[in-house]
C-alpha cells in the first residue's frame, strides 16, 4: 500500500498489529521509550522512533500531542492505537484527523458517545436493545443515588459514566453504605478519567459477561463474528476468555448477534468493536456497553473464524468496503485464551516485577502465543502486568480445555511468578468444566488452597517425564532401564495421597 503506520502502543499488541500491517505492505513505526528501552516489540517494526521520557511524568503512550507530533515529523499516514492507553480517547482521534492522519478506529464522535455510558445506554435503547434497570442520566449526589436505589431495590452497582475496566465501580449491598461507596466511586472516576459522573444500575448477583465481535465499514456494511464469554474476571479485569460461549442457546446467539449488528448500523459504526451483554441467571440478557477498539481477547474469535480482525480494521480505516458477508462467517471448533500476568496468585495476586531469566512457551499447530517478552526481558512497574496470552484451539469445548491445560503445563518461566497456576486451577474447576462459572467465581469460589503447590508441579513434571521416557525407549517390563518400579510407585502413591 506504500503507506506508513505508527503503532501507538507496546507489548504483544504492538507486535500483533505489525504482523497484519506488514501483510498489507505498510511500513511500520513504533516508539521506544526509556521506561523499557529493550522491549521485544521494537525488534519487529521497520522503524523505531526514540523518545526521552521523564519517569515521573505520564508515559508517551498517554500523550496524544507528542504522538501526533512524531507522526507529522515522520510523514506517517495512519496511527493504530491498539487497546488501552489512548485507544478510546476521542480527542486523540480528533487530533489525528486534524493533522491529516488516519486514525484506525471509529469516528471521534462515536468514541465519545460510546465512552459516556449514559449516552451509550440512551442510544442503545433507541436501537431496541434491552437494558438493565438503572438511571438514564448521571447522578452527582449520594442522596439522589440512595433514593434511586431504594426505588429499584438493592443490591445496585455504581459505574463511572466515562470509563471502564472496573475503575469507578462499586457494588452497594445496603442503603447504609451508599454514601461511602458513592464518594469513593466518584473520586476514583474523576482521577482516572477526569470525569466523576456516576450512573447506577440494578446489580445482577451472579451474571455472565458476553460480547459480540462486530466489523463495520464506512459504507454501512456491518457483520458480527460471533460471541466470546469473558465471565472469568478478577476485580472486573478479564483473565480467561473463550469463544463461542457455552452459556447461550443457538436462538439466543442469533438474536443477540442480530441486536448487535442492528445497533452498530443504527449509530453508523465502522471499524472493529464489541457489543457487551450481561446475562442474568434466568438467561435474560441486557446491553452493557460498546467497546470501540480491538479487544485483548480478539484472538479467540480469529481462531474459530479465520478472520484477521486487525487487517480489516486497517482496510476499513483506509476506506475499503467490507467484502465479508454474514453468511461467509463460519465457526470452527472452540478457542480459549489465558492471560499470563506477572502476579502471584498465592499472595493476593501481588504484582511481580524484575528480570525474566528464562521463558518457554508451548508449541503446536493448535496453539497461538502472543507475547511481548523473551529470555532476559525486564518487567517494569510502569505498565500492565500482562506479559503474554496463550490461545488454544480445539475441536470442541472439552477438547479445547484438555489442550489448554496441556499447553499451560508446557509453559515455564524463571525469575517471576505468573498467573499460569491460577489458570490451570480455573480450567480444572467444576464450574468452568460445566460452564456454570460467573463473574463472581474468583470472589465466591476461588481460594488459594485450590492452587497447586510446588510439590504438585514437581510430581506432575516427573510423571510426564516417566511417561515420555517409556514411550521413547519402547519400555517393557524386561528393560533394565526401568527394572525397578520404585520411582513409578512413589509417584503413583503421591498422586493418590493428593
Amino acid at each position: 500500500m506504500n503507506k506508513k503506520i505508527l503503532i501507538a502502543n507496546r507489548n504483544e499488541i504492538a507486535i500483533r498489529i505489525i504482523r497484519s500491517a506488514k501483510k498489507l505492505g505498510l511500513t511500520t513505526y513504533v516508539i521506544q521509550c526509556n521506561r523499557e528501552p529493550d522491549a521485544l516489540y521494537l525488534e519487529y517494526a521497520d522503524e523505531v522512533v526514540q523518545v526521552k521520557e521523564d519517569l515521573s511524568d505520564k508515559t508517551i503512550f498517554l500523550n496524544p500531542e507528542a504522538i501526533v507530533k512524531i507522526a507529522v515529523e515522520h510523514q506517517i499516514d495512519m496511527i493504530h492505537p491498539g487497546y488501552g492507553f489512548l485507544s478510546e480517547n476521542p480527542d486523540f482521534a480528533a487530533l489525528c484527523e486534524e493533522n491529516g492522519i488516519i486514525f484506525v478506529g471509529p469516528s471521534p464522535q462515536l468514541i465519545r458517545d460510546m465512552g459516556l455510558k449514559t449516552v451509550a445506554k440512551k442510544m442503545a435503547a433507541q436501537a431496541g436493545m434491552p437494558l438493565v434497570p438503572g438511571s438514564a442520566d448521571a447522578i452527582t449526589d449520594a442522596k439522589v443515588a440512595k433514593a434511586f436505589a431504594d426505588n429499584i431495590g438493592y443490591p445496585v452497582i455504581l459505574k463511572a459514566s466515562a470509563g471502564g475496566g472496573g475503575r469507578g465501580m462499586r457494588i452497594v449491598e445496603k442503603p447504609e453504605t451508599m454514601e461511602r461507596h458513592f464518594k469513593s466511586a466518584y473520586e476514583e472516576a474523576l482521577a482516572a478519567f477526569g470525569n466523576g459522573d456516576i450512573f447506577i444500575e440494578k446489580y445482577l448477583v451472579n451474571p455472565k459477561h458476553l460480547e459480540f465481535q462486530i466489523l463495520g465499514d464506512k459504507h454501512g456494511n456491518v457483520i458480527h463474528l460471533g460471541e466470546r464469554e469473558c465471565s472469568l474476571q478478577r476485580k472486573h479485569q478479564k483473565i480467561i476468555e473463550e469463544a463461542p460461549a457455552a452459556s447461550i442457546s443457538d436462538d439466543q446467539r442469533a438474536r443477540m448477534g442480530e441486536l448487535a449488528v442492528n445497533f452498530a448500523k443504527t449509530i453508523g459504526y465502522y471499524s472493529a468493536g464489541t457489543i457487551e451483554f450481561i446475562l442474568a441467571e434466568d438467561c435474560s440478557y441486557y446491553f452493557m456497553e460498546m467497546n470501540t477498539r480491538i479487544q485483548v481477547e480478539h484472538p479467540v474469535t480469529e481462531m474459530i473464524t479465520g478472520v484477521d480482525l486487525i487487517e480489516w480494521q486497517i482496510r476499513i480505516a483506509l476506506g475499503e468496503t467490507l467484502t465479508l458477508k454474514q453468511e461467509d462467517i463460519r465457526f470452527n471448533g472452540w478457542a480459549i485464551e489465558c492471560r499470563v500476568n506477572t502476579e502471584d496468585p498465592q499472595n493476593r495476586f501481588s504484582p511481580q516485577t524484575g528480570f525474566i531469566e528464562k521463558v518457554s512457551f508451548p508449541q503446536g499447530d493448535h496453539i497461538r502465543i502472543e507475547t511481548g517478552v523473551k529470555n532476559f526481558s525486564v518487567v517494569t512497574p510502569y505498565f500492565d502486568s500482562m506479559i503474554a496470552k496463550i490461545i488454544v484451539h480445539g475441536d470442541d469445548r472439552r477438547d479445547c480445555i484438555k489442550k489448554t491445560l496441556r499447553a499451560l503445563n508446557d509453559f515455564s518461566i524463571s525469575g517471576l511468578k505468573t498467573t499460569v497456576p491460577f489458570c490451570r486451577t480455573v480450567l480444572r474447576s467444576k464450574e468452568f468444566v460445566e460452564a456454570t462459572y460467573t463473574t463472581r467465581w474468583v470472589d465466591s469460589v476461588f481460594n488459594t488452597d485450590m492452587l497447586e503447590s510446588e510439590e504438585d508441579a514437581m510430581i506432575a513434571a516427573l510423571a510426564a517425564t516417566i511417561t515420555y521416557a517409556k514411550e521413547y525407549f519402547q519400555y517393557s517390563s524386561d528393560s533394565p532401564m526401568f527394572k525397578s518400579e520404585s520411582l513409578n510407585v512413589w509417584v503413583l502413591n503421591k498422586r493418590i495421597s493428593k
